[in-house]
């Protein structure tokens, strides 16, 4: 059964980077046409698309967050991480990791993270 785990800190002050990672289980993200994805939610807000790592290492960001935002993995572990800088108060949200492939969607449960000095 694949699963997908997020980690964080849960709460991260203003300026500084957040560093999420998404463990996978259950599969092996080198596996082709497998794509992962970051996904957050505001409170009160919508799925917000971040950025996405391939299953040969390519990523893409969001251009609202590309500044801001890198992707990478390790696949000796399994894991692709997500590093955001310079957080505000508006990056609070419960943060998504996602796999997307022929077989459909698998979502992690979700971390939430609070940007608060």
């Amino acid at each position: 059964q694949v699963q997908l785990q997020e980690s964080g800190p849960g709460l991260v002050k203003p300026s500084q980077t957040l560093s999420l990672t998404c463990t996978v289980s259950g599969e092996t993200i080198t596996t082709n046409y497998y794509y992962y994805y970051w996904i957050r939610q505001p409170p009160g807000k919508g799925l917000e698309w971040m950025g996405s790592i391939t299953y040969s290492g390519n990523t893409e960001y969001s251009p609202s967050l590309k500044s801001r935002t890198s992707s990478s993995r390790d696949t000796s572990k399994n894991q692709f991480t997500l590093q955001l800088n310079s957080v505000t108060p508006e990056d609070t949200a419960v943060y998504y990791c996602a796999r997307r492939s022929s077989e459909g969607w698998v979502w992690g449960q979700g971390t939430q993270v609070t940007v608060s000095s």
